[in-house]
C-alpha cells in the first residue's frame, strides 16, 4: 500500500516544520500549505489521503470562521476526504460547529503526538475505506445508466422521451423500449420495492428478464404472467414489483398492454379525453398464479402515451402535499398539443417547482408518440 499522503494547512511556518518531520518519521507524505486558496488548489489538484486543517488564517481572529467556510467548500468538493480540524483556541461551541460540519476529528493545540498520529491512522483507513465504497457505488451507477436505454435508434414510427433519476446512486425504477417487429414495439416500466444497490440488482435482474421473455411472446398478459413467476423465483424476498408492459403497433395505430399495479399510465387524445391504463392484475411477488387481463386501444399520431413511476405522483411540497394525479391530468390536458418532449419539460418543470427540495423516491417519466411518417424521430434519454 503507497503511504498515506497527507495535506497541512496551518499559516504558521513553525508548524508546519513540526508537523512535517513527525509525519514523515512515521512513514507518511505530508504537504504543506498556508492559506484557504492554497488548500482548494491542493485538494482539487491532488489526492489525499487526510486533510489537517488549522481554523484560524486571519491573525485578528481567533473564532474559527474562515476555518469552518473552508471545511464546507471543502466536503462540498470531495465529501469522502477525512478532515481533521486543529485549533489553539479551542472551544465546545467551536469544536461542535467543526464535527457538524463535516469534521472527522477536532486535535487542540498544542498536539499530542500519539493522540494525534492514532487520529490520523483512524481516517486514513475510513477514507480509504469510503472512497473503495464511492468507486463501487458510482460504478453501479454507470452500469445501471448504461442499462437504460440511452437512446432509442432502433424504434422506428415512435417519438420517445425519457427522464430518469435515482433517490439514491442507483434505484429499483426501470424502463425499456424493445422492438419486437417491423412496427411493434414493448414499452414496459417498473418499480421494484425499495431503493439503493438491493432495488438495483432485482432491477437489473428483471430487465434481462423481460428482454429474454419478450422474443417469445407479443401478448402483454402472458407477458405478465410469465414475468410474475420468474420474479417470484429469482428474487426470493418481500421485495413487491409493480409493472407496466405494453406493445404499440405503429401500423396498425394500437396499444395493447397490461398493468400489474402500475400507477396506471396517461394516454392523451388530441380532443382532451385522458384515459388511464389499469386493466390487468396486482404487483408481482405475491403468488406464482396470478392471472392478468389485457386490453387493446387505438393510438394515433397527435395521441401521448405518458409512463410513470410514483416519484413523480407522489413528489412531496415543503407541506407534506403529494403532486398527485389531479395536477398531472391538468397539465396534460392543457398541454395535450405538445411534442414529446417539450410536453415532458412540462411536466418536469411543474413537478420541481412544486417540490422544491427535490425528489424522495426513484422517479421515471416517459413520453411516446407516434410520428405521422417514417421521419426520424426525436429520442433521448435525460438522467436527473
Amino acid at each position: 500500500m503507497e503511504s498515506p499522503r497527507i495535506l497541512i494547512a496551518d499559516d504558521q511556518p513553525h508548524v508546519c516544520d513540526a508537523l512535517r518531520l513527525l509525519l514523515k518519521s512515521e512513514g507518511f507524505l505530508p504537504e504543506a500549505v498556508s492559506s484557504p486558496s492554497a488548500v482548494m488548489q491542493a485538494v482539487q489538484e491532488r489526492s489525499f489521503d487526510v486533510l489537517l486543517l488549522d481554523l484560524n488564517y486571519a491573525r485578528d481572529t481567533t473564532s474559527g470562521g474562515e476555518g469552518l467556510e473552508l471545511l464546507a467548500r471543502i466536503r462540498d468538493f470531495d465529501s469522502s476526504l477525512p478532515v481533521v480540524l486543529m485549533t489553539a483556541w479551542a472551544n465546545i461551541d467551536l469544536a461542535v460547529q467543526a464535527m457538524q460540519g463535516g469534521g472527522r476529528d477536532f486535535v487542540q493545540k498544542p498536539w499530542d503526538n500519539e493522540r494525534l498520529l492514532a487520529s490520523l491512522r483512524r481516517h486514513i483507513e475510513e477514507g480509504r475505506v469510503l472512497r473503495e465504497k464511492n468507486r463501487e457505488i458510482e460504478e453501479a451507477r454507470e452500469i445501471q445508466r448504461r442499462l437504460l436505454p440511452a437512446n432509442f435508434s432502433k424504434v422506428s414510427g415512435c417519438d420517445i422521451q425519457a427522464f430518469w433519476k435515482p433517490a439514491k446512486e442507483v434505484g429499483g425504477d426501470y424502463f425499456d423500449a424493445i422492438p419486437l417487429m417491423d412496427s411493434t414495439t414493448a414499452f414496459c416500466i417498473a418499480d421494484v420495492g425499495g431503493k439503493g444497490l438491493p432495488a438495483a440488482l432485482l432491477m437489473s435482474n428483471m430487465q434481462a428478464s423481460v428482454r429474454a421473455l419478450s422474443a417469445g411472446t407479443s401478448s402483454p398478459a402472458k407477458m405478465c404472467r410469465q414475468l410474475n413467476r420468474v420474479v417470484l423465483e429469482n428474487t426470493r424476498s418481500e421485495r413487491l414489483t409493480t409493472f407496466f408492459y405494453g406493445v404499440v403497433d405503429s401500423s396498425r395505430r394500437t396499444l395493447s398492454y397490461s398493468n400489474a399495479g402500475h400507477v396506471p399510465p396517461f394516454l392523451v387524445r388530441q380532443d382532451g379525453r385522458i384515459d388511464r391504463l389499469t386493466k390487468g392484475g396486482i404487483v408481482f411477488g405475491v403468488g406464482s398464479t396470478m392471472e392478468y387481463q389485457e386490453a387493446e386501444m387505438s393510438f394515433k399520431p397527435g395521441d401521448r402515451l405518458v409512463l410513470l413511476t410514483d416519484g413523480i405522483t407522489e413528489a412531496m411540497n415543503s407541506d407534506e402535499e403529494e403532486f398527485g394525479d389531479g395536477r398531472i391530468i391538468k397539465l396534460l390536458y392543457e398541454h395535450r398539443h405538445l411534442g414529446c418532449a417539450q410536453l415532458q419539460e412540462k411536466l418536469l418543470d411543474a413537478v420541481a417547482s412544486f417540490a422544491a427540495e427535490g425528489l424522495r423516491d426513484d422517479a421515471i417519466l416517459v413520453t411516446v408518440s407516434l410520428t405521422e411518417g417514417q421521419g426520424e424521430p426525436i429520442k433521448a434519454l435525460r438522467c436527473g
